[in-house]
């Protein structure tokens, strides 16, 4: 496969995960603004551009943080790299540009995507809803991802397009926690955590999973232990690094071993790591550190499969 064509494949379903991420990130921050008794609310309001690394971006085109201001930014703002509409806009140029690798349903949902944002681009986030968008959105990528698991041969197409939405999966889950988890840090009300712990488990669709599998109340422990080390959370470390193992060697040809090693290497210490390991670290430190190496495996990846001449 070509390598222009492997990078259109990866980078669609990127940002497709992205797209996703943000809203789910997003439903949370708007949730937690209509509750403002219970939570820190200029806490929560920066937790999204401290994750994104876009708070400089901000606040030299808006200034103070607003819930209002915020939420467009991220989700409809033209001139905005990391919103919903550039991403899903980026995603629709990958999938133009490998029209011809993907079935007609992936490009049908990703155009029809497309289509259905301009016109809400053009309705405009209150009139549309901002629970209603960011469902619509999640929808979307559900779709996306039905459309590419039911329809799509297994070859290296589908396997570059798993590998995009792994590592982008991976990066999010780090980052969002490592937030939080810096936000709890500073806030000591037992009340304002449990809401802020809750609000994270929404965000990645863990809650009722929590609920399933630890009997005590939600606390900090036991959510950093579900989203790093438990495999059965398909948003978790270890579930994403098992992914990127998995779909790395199936790719054809000889080229990728050092990506090979640095995955198989990451996904060593997330499976044989436990829970006081990481306290012993520190959570920060160790996302931190993860959030190095996922960032260096992705770079090992464009570096051996994307950027071949």
């Amino acid at each position: 496969m070509l390598s222009r064509t492997a990078s259109d494949l990866y980078w669609l379903s990127r940002y497709f995960e992205r797209a996703e991420n943000t809203a789910r990130m997003l439903d949370v921050v708007w949730n937690l603004s209509l509750i403002r008794f219970a939570v820190d609310l200029e806490s929560e309001l920066m937790a999204p551009l401290a994750i994104t690394g876009s708070g400089e971006r901000y606040k030299s085109r808006y200034g103070n943080v607003t819930i209002g201001n915020l939420l467009y930014f991220f989700t409809l703002d033209e001139d905005n790299p990391s919103s919903i509409y550039q991403c899903l806009r980026q995603a629709r140029s990958c999938a133009h540009a490998v029209r011809g690798k993907i079935t007609a349903e992936m490009w049908e949902s990703v155009n029809s995507t497309w289509i259905e944002l301009k016109d809400i681009h053009q309705t405009g986030l209150q009139d549309y809803g901002e629970t209603a968008f960011f469902e619509w959105v999640k929808n979307r990528s559900h779709l996306f991802r039905g459309a590419t698991y039911g329809t799509l041969m297994r070859s290296d197409t589908f396997n570059f397009l798993r590998l995009g939405t792994f590592v982008e999966r991976a990066d999010n889950t780090a980052r969002i926690l490592d937030v939080k988890h810096q936000d709890g840090d500073v806030e000591s009300n037992t009340t304002v955590d449990y809401y802020r712990w809750h609000a994270l488990l929404r965000s990645v669709g863990a809650y009722e999973a929590y609920r399933e599998m630890y009997s005590e109340p939600i606390n900090a422990e036991r959510v950093a232990e579900l989203l790093i080390l438990r495999p059965e959370i398909p948003r978790s470390l270890l579930s994403c690094l098992q992914m990127l193992c998995q779909f790395l060697p199936s790719i054809e040809g000889d080229a990728g071993l050092q990506s090979k090693r640095l995955a198989a290497v990451q996904l060593a210490r997330l499976q044989y790591g436990d829970i006081e390991h990481v306290t012993d670290i520190g959570l920060h430190d160790y996302l931190t550190d993860f959030l190095r190496r996922i960032n260096e495996l992705a770079d090992t990846i464009q570096s051996e499969y994307l950027e071949l001449v």
